[in-house]
C-alpha cells in the first residue's frame, strides 16, 4: 500500500471557482477518489481467493500485484501525463474511467469461462484485464489529484485534497469487508460466480461516471508552470546536477523498498492469518479491512505528531518499530502474531509520504525531474510480492515476512541519514512558512531570486508538507514545492 501524495497547489496565472461554484466538480472528484480506492481494497483479498479456486501457487498469485503496480502505475503513467497536459482533465478523467470500466468488464468473460482445465489462461486473463484497470486507475489519479488542487482558491487546496482522500481511505477498508462476504460465503468460496457480479458493477459505476463528466460542463485549468523553475538569470537556484543529488538517489531507494514491503504486507496478509492461526479466509478478509482501517488512523495520528518531533525523527522511529514487528511475525504463532501484522499498518502509515518529502526538498530546478524519478519507486510493488511468493511456497508465508523486514532496515538507513545530515533535531521546527502558491503575473515570478541562505533553510518546511500529505489516498504523479521570496539586493 503505497500510501498518498498531496501535490502542493501550482504556480499558476488563472482564475479558479469559489463558493458554492466548487461543490459539483469537488464531489465528482471524490467520486473518482472512492472508486480507486475500492478497486485497490479489492485486490489483495482477489490474490487469495484466486489461490483457493484457481489452484495456483502463492509466487504465481502476486502477478496481480505485477500487473497492478508495475503495469499502471510504472509503465502507463508517464503515457497519462502526456496525455493530461496535451488534451486537458476532462478528457483525461474520462479515459481513465473507460480503461477502468473496460478492465472490470473484462473480468466477468473469463471468470465465466474459467473451468478447472483452464485455470492458468483464466488466471492470464485476469491478470491482463487487472492491467487494464490499473492503467485506468493510474490515469485518474493523475488527474483528479491535479484538478482537487487546482480548481479553488489555492490556500485552500489541502484542505480541498484532504476532503476528497478521507474518501479513499474509507472505500480501502469497505473493499474487504464487501468481499469477505461476496468472495468467501460458503456458496462462493470455490468459484468466480460473485467475482463477475462484484466487476460488472464496477464496470457499471465507472461507466456512470464516465457519463456525468462527458456531460457536466467543467472548467478546464490552464497550467503554466513549464518556467517555474527556470535556470535563467532571473531566477537564481544553485543546485548540484541530478545525478549527485545523492539524499534524493537514496530516498528513491527507500521509497522502492517502503512500497515494496508495504504490498508483500498486503499481498500476503490473507494467507498469514489463515495459516498461521485459525481464522477462515472470511475472517481474515475482515481483519484486512480493520488493519486498513488501522492504517488510515495512523495517517491522521500522523498529523499530530509532525507538530511534535521532526519528520526525519519519526521516520526513524516508526521504521526501527516496524522491523521488530516484522520479526516477531517471522517469529510469532497464533492469533497474537495476526495482532501484531495489523500493528505494523499503524506504522507503515506515514512512510510513503514522508519518504517523498524528504527525497524532493531542496532539489530546486531538479524538483519535478527528482519527484517523477521517486514516484518510479512505485515498482516495488510489483517486485518484492513475487520474491516473498517463491519463499512463501518453499517455505512459509511466515518465514516469507523477513522480506519485508529487509525493506524497513533500508527506510531505517535512509531516516537515520537524513536524520544525521540534518543536525539531530528532534522537536519540531517552526510552522508558520506559508508553502501555498497564489497566482502571480510572469513580471512578478521574474522578480524572485532564491538566495543560498533560503535553500538552506527550505528544510524546515518539511513539516507543513507532511501535514499535507498524510492524510489517506493511493500514489500519485508529482509534487511542486515553492520557496520564501528573499530579500532584493
Amino acid at each position: 500500500m503505497a500510501g498518498g501524495i498531496i501535490i502542493e497547489p501550482l504556480s499558476v496565472t488563472r482564475s479558479y471557482l469559489k463558493g458554492r461554484q466548487l461543490i459539483f466538480p469537488l464531489c465528482l472528484a471524490t467520486s473518482l477518489f472512492f472508486l480507486w480506492g475500492f478497486s485497490y481494497g479489492l485486490l489483495d483479498v482477489l490474490n487469495k481467493h484466486f489461490q483457493n479456486v484457481l489452484q495456483i501457487t502463492k509466487l504465481e498469485s502476486t502477478g496481480l500485484q505485477v500487473a497492478y503496480f508495475g503495469g499502471g502505475y510504472f509503465f502507463f503513467s508517464p503515457i497519462a501525463a502526456e496525455l493530461l497536459r496535451r488534451k486537458g482533465y476532462k478528457i483525461t478523467i474520462v479515459v481513465g474511467l473507460v480503461l477502468y470500466a473496460l478492465g472490470a468488464i473484462c473480468f466477468w468473460p473469463t471468470a465465466h469461462f474459467s473451468t478447472p482445465d483452464n485455470t492458468k489462461q483464466a488466471y492470464g486473463g485476469f491478470i491482463a484485464c487487472t492491467f487494464v484497470i490499473a492503467c485506468g486507475l493510474g490515469t485518474l489519479e493523475i488527474a483528479a489529484n491535479s484538478y482537487a488542487t487546482v480548481i479553488g482558491d489555492p490556500k485552500s487546496a489541502s484542505l480541498r485534497l484532504q476532503f476528497c482522500q478521507a474518501w479513499n481511505g474509507v472505500a480501502s477498508f469497505i473493499g474487504p469487508l464487501i468481499a469477505s462476504k461476496v468472495f468467501f460465503s460458503d456458496k462462493n468460496a470455490d468459484n468466480l460466480d460473485n467475482v463477475k457480479y462484484v466487476y460488472i458493477a464496477i464496470s457499471c459505476t465507472a461507466i456512470l461516471v464516465a457519463i456525468v463528466f462527458i456531460f457536466s460542463k467543467l472548467p478546464e485549468v490552464i497550467i503554466d508552470d513549464e518556467d517555474f523553475y527556470d535556470t535563467t538569470d532571473t531566477i537564481k537556484i544553485q543546485t548540484k546536477p541530478l545525478w549527485k543529488q545523492y539524499n534524493m538517489i537514496f530516498a528513491f531507494v527507500a521509497q522502492f523498498c517502503c512500497v515494496g514491503a508495504q504490498g508483500t504486507v498486503g499481498s500476503f496478509f490473507l494467507n498469514y492469518a489463515t495459516e498461521n492461526a485459525d481464522f477462515t479466509d472470511s475472517q481474515a478478509s475482515n481483519l484486512l479491512s480493520y488493519a486498513l482501517m488501522i492504517f488510515t488512523l495512523g495517517r491522521f495520528v500522523g498529523i499530530g505528531l509532525v507538530y511534535l518531533l521532526q519528520v526525519d525523527f519519526i521516520l526513524l522511529i516508526y521504521s526501527i518499530i516496524s522491523i521488530g514487528l516484522c520479526a516477531y511475525t517471522s517469529a510469532g504463532h497464533g492469533r497474537s502474531a495476526v495482532i501484531v501484522l495489523m500493528s505494523l499498518y499503524f506504522f507503515e502509515s506515514i512512510m510513503f509520504p514522508t519518504i517523498f518529502v524528504m527525497g524532493t526538498t531542496n532539489l530546486g530546478r531538479h524538483t519535478k525531474r527528482g519527484a517523477g524519478i521517486i514516484i518510479m519507486a512505485i515498482s516495488g510493488g510489483a517486485v518484492f510480492p513475487p520474491i516473498q511468493g517463491a519463499i512463501a511456497d518453499k517455505y512459509s508465508t511466515r518465514i516469507s515476512f523477513l522480506i519485508p523486514m529487509v525493506g524497513f532496515i533500508v527506510i531505517s538507513a535512509y531516516a537515520l541519514f537524513h536524520w544525521i545530515t540534518h543536525g539531530f533535531k528532534i522537536k519540531s521546527l517552526s510552522l508558520t512558512n506559508d508553502n501555498q502558491v497564489v497566482p502571480v503575473s510572469q513580471s512578478e515570478r521574474e522578480s524572485i531570486i532564491m538566495t543560498q541562505a533560503s535553500v538552506d533553510n527550505t528544510h524546515e518546511t518539511q513539516q507543513t508538507n507532511i501535514f499535507n500529505w498524510v492524510l489517506p489516498s493511493p500514489p500519485i504523479f508529482t509534487t511542486f514545492k515553492t520557496y520564501t521570496t528573499a530579500n532584493m539586493n
